[in-house]
């Protein structure tokens, strides 16, 4: 079963095993209103296909294969960045999912395990693994954090090679071979 811009598929529908595919689209309306939620300047070249296939008689697994070229925000330029990411990610959907109910329960080592919901929309699926995806401080070439010095006037600031661990003895040393030379 082969969908063209299939958003929601409803799980119960579905005949048999699988698998079933869907190619999923989003139109240029749809792309800008997930660069708005994902805070990004756009999303372009989006491509995606997924594959849902059962597991036993209720649960279900997704493949999705993707990719997208996004363009952030230089987090120290604020020029725009872009990045072409590519992946595929997978996603099981369990009709006898427990969520932990203790408020200090761990958190699964399996993060890509999640109830069996009645419907499941391709779009929003794509759009939480492009947000997980995404880089978490672009950065455009060669753009290097400063190094901002502060101190009352009249102290000697300390710097960054002053915090490293051999830098009181290099200054110790400095001192020394100072004295020796008067």
């Amino acid at each position: 079963m082969m969908g063209t811009g299939t958003q929601i598929v409803e799980l119960a529908k579905l005949r048999g095993a699988g698998p079933h595919r869907f190619e999923i689209t989003m139109t240029d309306a749809e792309q800008d209103a997930v660069a708005e939620t994902l805070d990004l300047i756009s999303l372009r070249k989006l491509r995606a296909a997924a594959e849902l296939s059962g597991l036993g008689k209720r649960d279900w697994k997704l493949v999705m294969t993707w990719g997208a070229t996004v363009v952030q925000t230089c987090v120290i330029t604020t020029d725009p960045v872009t990045t072409r990411l590519d992946q595929t990610d997978q996603r099981v959907y369990l009709a006898n999912f427990q969520v932990p109910q203790d408020e200090e329960a761990e958190m699964p080592e399996d993060d890509t395990t999640e109830g069996l919901p009645d419907t499941l929309d391709l779009h929003g699926v794509l759009t939480e693994m492009i947000a997980l995806a995404l880089p978490e401080y672009p950065r455009s070439e060669g753009a290097a954090l400063g190094q901002s010095v502060f101190a009352e006037p009249g102290i000697a600031p300390m710097t960054d090679e002053d915090a490293k661990p051999f830098a009181g003895l290099a200054a110790l040393r400095d001192q020394l071979g100072t004295k020796g030379d008067e």
